[in-house]
């Protein structure tokens, strides 16, 4: 079950996360895409495009700061992505005008799964790792930088596919919350039909974030404002916010489960 109802602190908490001055965010962050691109003599990046909100934030952001010459969209469904997601994406962008292409991964994830042990999930994280090697793929053949287009509530949660959606070069939009990246959206002027979508990441389907993390985001982004940058304990935080202790414990469980998706892979030193 979701999660739904806010009491007046954890509303409190809420508002003042999105109380920012988008106007600054987005010029720091186009000062950050552009002096890592120019950093590493990369002609432009690559980005993925889902129709969703995370990815049409990051594409707009990129093409503010680079210019539409610069950002290659790609546009990569499976069996399961509707039909909206994937004109949702064609749509905006041809709104920003940059380069994009559409790939069925079909026909690569069939023969794989001709051979591997049949598992919902792991089918999932298999379809979000061939999406992140044929972004590499384009990359490297037009000496652009990948863009990842995870947040910081998905990153602190681990609520990402490691090697998958979790590879990138650079994370523009990964020190914002999520629903400070829906709030920037509505600020950069997206469209109604994405910024009103249900957050999903679509590796199988009718996959919500939503519903299978348990909570939603008006309720986690509080919380984890709380644990990661004031850095609080789960007691206090759940005074603070007037919330079960409970659910504050349960996003703390999660931090922990995922700290090794947020690390390097960890290293045997036996010289000293």
């Amino acid at each position: 079950m979701v999660t739904t109802h806010a009491s007046d602190k954890e509303t409190t908490v809420f508002s003042g996360l999105i109380d920012l001055d988008f106007g600054k965010v987005v010029c720091g962050i186009g000062k950050f895409v552009t002096g890592y691109v120019s950093a590493a003599s990369s002609r432009g990046v690559v980005i993925g495009l889902s129709g969703g909100l995370d990815s049409s934030v990051a594409a707009k952001l990129c093409t503010l700061s680079l210019g539409k010459d610069r950002v290659c969209g790609l546009i990569l469904p499976s069996s399961i992505t509707p039909k909206r997601d994937i004109d949702d994406a064609t749509d905006f962008a041809n709104e920003l005008g940059i380069k994009h292409k559409v790939i069925d991964i079909r026909p690569i994830l069939d023969r794989f799964m001709e051979v591997l042990p049949a598992d919902k999930r792991a089918e999932g994280n298999l379809a979000a790792r061939v999406r992140m090697s044929i972004l590499y793929h384009f990359a490297y053949t037009k000496k652009n930088l990948v863009v990842g287009t995870s947040d910081k509530s998905e990153l602190y949660i681990g609520y990402f596919t490691k090697f998958g959606d979790g590879g990138a070069d650079l994370l523009p939009i990964a020190d914002l919350y999520k629903i400070q990246v829906r709030a920037l959206g509505r600020f950069l002027g997206l469209p109604p039909n994405i910024l009103e979508k249900k957050s999903s990441p679509q590796l199988w389907k009718d996959h919500l974030a939503e519903e299978e993390l348990g909570i939603t985001y008006e309720t986690l982004d509080p919380i984890l404002h709380l644990l990661v940058d004031v850095k609080l304990t789960v007691r206090d935080a759940a005074k603070q916010l007037g919330v079960p202790i409970s659910q504050v414990k349960k996003v703390q469980e999660m931090m922990d489960r995922s700290a090794h998706k947020r690390n390097r892979a960890a290293i045997a030193f036996i010289h000293g």
